[in-house]
């Protein structure tokens, strides 16, 4: 028996905490709203068990993902780059040679793989390092929000 969704998360948050969820039952540690770089902001990056590196954009409607206009520049910081949507989305609005995957507030499915363009070295280690960073400073926030802690 499902439960209902929590309401306190926006719609694409929902889709993005179901593709977490799936992606981390396969191995990967994941990170909501992640910054790869100063300027962009990925709604999901995925660290495979063998250093592979996702990103999924979650899209909750038409209109998100029609104004979406940056998100081939995220194509430069995965491996594979998957779109996170519901079943109710109209899939042939995504681009071919993307990654597909359908979503709900509790699990993911991938329907469509991604292609995969393998990282530069350099990139992927630092990419790696961020992460890291990131995630642990999450964890830390989440543990003593009070503390301040110097921005990265």
């Amino acid at each position: 028996m499902s439960m209902p969704p929590d309401i306190s998360l926006m719609p694409g948050q929902m889709l993005a905490r179901g593709v977490c969820r799936h992606l981390a039952s396969h191995g990967f540690s994941v990170v909501e709203e992640f910054t790869p770089e100063r300027g962009k902001r990925v709604d999901v990056m995925a660290l495979g068990p063998k250093g592979d590196i996702w990103v999924v954009e979650c899209k909750s409607s038409r209109a998100d993902f029609l104004s979406d206009g940056k998100w081939q520049g995220y194509l430069d910081w995965c491996d594979r780059y998957f779109w996170a949507v519901d079943q109710a989305f109209p899939t042939d609005l995504l681009p071919e040679g993307t990654g597909l995957i359908i979503a709900d507030a509790y699990d993911a499915e991938i329907l469509r793989m991604a292609p995969e363009t393998r990282l530069a070295g350099a990139r992927r280690n630092a990419l790696i390092r961020r992460f890291a960073i990131h995630a642990a400073r999450r964890l830390q926030m989440m543990r003593d929000p009070d503390f301040v802690l110097a921005s990265y």
